[in-house]
């Protein structure tokens, strides 16, 4: 599976039915196993990549503490975002003129995980304090990131250290967000703003933000119902988007968020 995510010889439709299949399990129906829509579906299982892969092709993302068993959810309703929706708030704006920072794509993978399992209630799913980002979660998304899958975008200061971040799954065109942290007021969201202008750029429709919490919805979030979200997943999952890699993006300074074409390819 190291190479599915670029592989270019096989058929977006084909894709799509490949990472369902991967793993060793078969998750259930959500509408099935619950009804009352709680969120939970299954139980067990692991983390590794192709079991990862499938399990979100189907809708479903992975959500437990340390001492506890794998649990799999499917949430009703589902926390997403479009990015051409994304409107970034005035004084956002102001703060992208003022500081003298920048945006990378996959430069610091390993920072921004770790710096995000870190307890806080910022995030792209969370809404207490405790992490839920342990070292077995922290492995397993290590290893998407090496096959392609997983990524990250960064903010840096003007001293070049690392102020903010987040990181998820991108498969066709639907990003899959996991969580995002920062140490400077604000980072969170220009590393949010731009992922906004990269998933644009990129024919990336759709951000899963999984679970719903007020600093989502100040961003432009809204809900979709479980059925909608799933019903839309296969054809986001099955079309072509740019692909994403360390080298596919020069660094952006966050001044630049504003224009229409925000990130530079290299070429």
């Amino acid at each position: 599976m190291n190479d599915l995510a670029n592989d270019s010889r096989i058929t977006p439709e084909a894709f799509v039915q490949h990472i369902k299949s991967l793993g060793r399990y078969d998750f259930p129906d959500p509408a099935i196993v619950d009804p009352k829509g709680m969120g939970i579906v299954a139980i067990g299982g692991d983390l590794t990549p192709e079991t990862l892969i499938s399990a979100y092709a189907q809708g479903l993302f992975p959500w437990f503490n340390d001492d506890e068993p794998i649990a799999w959810w499917c949430p009703e309703p589902r926390c997403v975002i479009k990015p051409s929706d994304y409107q970034p708030s005035k004084s956002l704006r102001k703060q992208a003129n003022r500081v003298r920072w920048q945006l990378t794509l996959d430069h610091a993978f390993d920072e921004v995980i770790h710096a995000c399992s870190l307890p806080r209630s910022d995030g792209l799913n969370e809404t207490e304090s405790h992490t839920w980002i342990h070292d077995e979660m922290i492995e397993a998304y290590t290893e998407l990131h090496a096959q392609g899958f997983a990524h990250s975008i960064e903010v840096w200061d003007e001293q070049g250290a690392l102020v903010g971040g987040l990181y998820g799954l991108k498969i066709g065109g639907i990003y899959f967000g996991e969580s995002m942290f920062h140490v400077a007021s604000n980072a969170s969201k220009l590393a949010f703003w731009g992922l906004m202008r990269l998933c644009e750029q990129s024919n990336v429709q759709l951000v899963d933000c999984q679970l719903p919490n007020d600093h989502l919805m100040s961003l432009g979030a809204m809900t979709l119902s479980r059925t909608e979200f799933l019903t839309q997943l296969d054809t986001l999952l099955s079309n072509d988007s740019n692909k994403w890699h360390k080298e596919s993006h020069k660094p952006l300074a966050v001044s630049m968020l504003k224009a229409c074409q925000a990130w530079q390819l290299n070429h």
